[in-house]
């Protein structure tokens, strides 16, 4: 579960980028967080992932308090929370078989576990055949495909994914985000950081709104508080 409870985040330079802001994610929910550049989006997943610490009020992730979280705690905490990015990061010089491999690896995985993990991550993502190709011989989809995977292959139980179609195209936007509802519907928290007004309003899921660093609408009826 995620759980924010009055959340303030404040920069050194004096810059207030959470103000008061509670909110809590089920374990096995799907939500977006939507607003306007600058809203507080990308603190709130820095803060979810113990890259940032609150200023004040508390923040808990499946089970660990980011107020008073060890540093070597840190990387347990992230094994719970798989992050996928909208410019994919992925390993050129590594074949879509051996990205996926690589995260299981930085966690210590015996590669008797990866040999028969990593086969049913890609064909859960539909990689099943490209497992040998490299990243630039892939198709965007396909590439964000790969990143979900790398992002799902250490059975997180919550997922991050911060504009996950950003770099797509419209049907292509449409197949990752369906991707990630049938990722969902296997029991992984989803968590969709977005911009793409239609993605969401087509979905019909619970959507948390910021501006200005607060809340301005959590709900499922898709209200938009601002215009791109």
């Amino acid at each position: 579960m995620i759980e924010f409870t009055d959340v303030t985040k404040s920069y050194v330079e004096g810059n207030h980028a959470l103000r008061g802001v509670s909110m809590q994610i089920e374990d096995g929910e799907f939500a977006f967080l939507v607003g306007p550049s600058g809203s507080g989006k990308s603190t709130i997943i820095k803060l979810i992932t113990g890259e940032l610490r609150p200023t004040s009020g508390s923040v808990h992730v499946n089970g660990y308090s980011l107020s008073r979280i060890r540093k070597r705690e840190i990387p347990y905490l992230r094994r719970t929370v798989g992050v996928v990015f909208q410019d994919f990061r992925l390993i050129n010089n590594k074949t879509v078989y051996e990205n996926v491999a690589f995260a299981m690896r930085a966690i210590g995985a015996r590669e008797k576990e990866i040999r028969a993990r990593v086969p049913y991550i890609l064909e859960l993502v539909g990689l099943e055949n490209k497992s040998r190709r490299h990243p630039n011989e892939l198709s965007g989809g396909e590439q964000q495909r790969l990143a979900i995977a790398r992002a799902l292959v250490n059975n997180p139980s919550t997922i991050i994914a911060d504009e996950p179609t950003g770099n797509l195209d419209p049907a292509m936007s449409l197949e990752i985000m369906s991707l990630l509802q049938e990722i969902n519907n296997l029991g992984t928290t989803m968590l969709v950081v977005t911009h793409a007004k239609d993605l969401v309003e087509h979905f019909g899921k619970r959507v948390i709104s910021l501006n200005e660093g607060m809340i301005a609408h959590d709900g499922m009826d898709g209200y938009y508080t601002y215009e791109d």
